[in-house]
């Protein structure tokens, strides 16, 4: 009687699942393949440097770049986004030909590549923006984000400039019609140049348009001599977004 007590309460419990899936329209026995599909709505914040060109209203549309700073640049002061690259540039450049967007990233967190979308949508909307020539770039763990941001939404850039970042070279061939311009420091003790390489090398193997500025004598720091290089700019503005995906 021991024995039987709980066996029968396990079929009367087996009985109870059949007839409740039984019950269910759509619910089928076994493994079989599914999908969920539901419109996730989430509040965002992003703090944000503007820059806009002197002569603004000289043309209909600019071409934008979003730069993406490193993580020493990370916390509450917006000041300190300007100590390297575009923003740092553009305080004595009032006519630097970019609509410039330079997020703030919050202490301890990494880049929010949806958040930088929808900031990127909202100034596209609000702003004489050039869709198809939106380009995206940054330094350090702004060169990771520009990688990620890049391989989020390939249609959207014009081409990227990633500098001394991390990328995911499995994932490179999403990235095959945007044109790419890395740099990196030879002797980078914190972030490897075999990153950059690996990435770029994936790219060319998919097709891609990607090239990579080695500095032989630069460490981490290879952001200087890259945005102090007109080139840089010109070859940005070269690009636009390739009109077939």
């Amino acid at each position: 009687m021991r024995t039987a007590l709980p066996r029968f309460w396990m079929a009367l419990a087996l009985g109870t699942i059949a007839v409740s899936c039984a019950s269910r329209p759509g619910l089928r026995a076994g493994q079989h393949a599914a999908e969920f599909r539901k419109r996730v709505v989430r509040n965002v914040r992003l703090s944000y440097l503007l820059f806009l060109p002197r002569d603004l209203a000289s043309r209909p549309a600019w071409p934008m770049m979003v730069f993406l700073h490193g993580s020493g640049e990370r916390g509450d002061d917006l000041e300190a986004v300007k100590r390297n690259g575009p923003p740092r540039i553009v305080e004595d450049r009032p006519d630097f030909p970019f609509i410039l967007v330079s997020p703030l990233c919050p202490k301890n967190e990494g880049w929010d590549i949806r958040a930088i979308l929808a900031l990127l949508d909202d100034l596209a909307e609000r702003l004489p923006v050039d869709r198809d020539r939106v380009y995206a770039t940054g330094l350090s763990m702004g060169g990771d984000g520009t990688w990620a941001l890049a391989l989020a939404a390939p249609r959207r850039f014009a081409a990227i400039a990633p500098i001394s970042g991390v990328g995911d070279p499995e994932s490179a061939c999403a990235l095959r019609s945007v044109p790419v311009w890395a740099f990196h420091g030879a002797v980078d003790p914190v972030v490897p140049l075999r990153e950059d390489q690996e990435m770029v090398e994936a790219l060319r193997a998919c097709g891609g348009d990607a090239k990579l500025t080695v500095y032989p004598d630069a460490g981490h720091d290879a952001w200087t001599a890259a945005y102090g290089d007109p080139a840089l700019y010109a070859w940005l503005l070269a690009h636009r977004r390739a009109a077939a995906r």
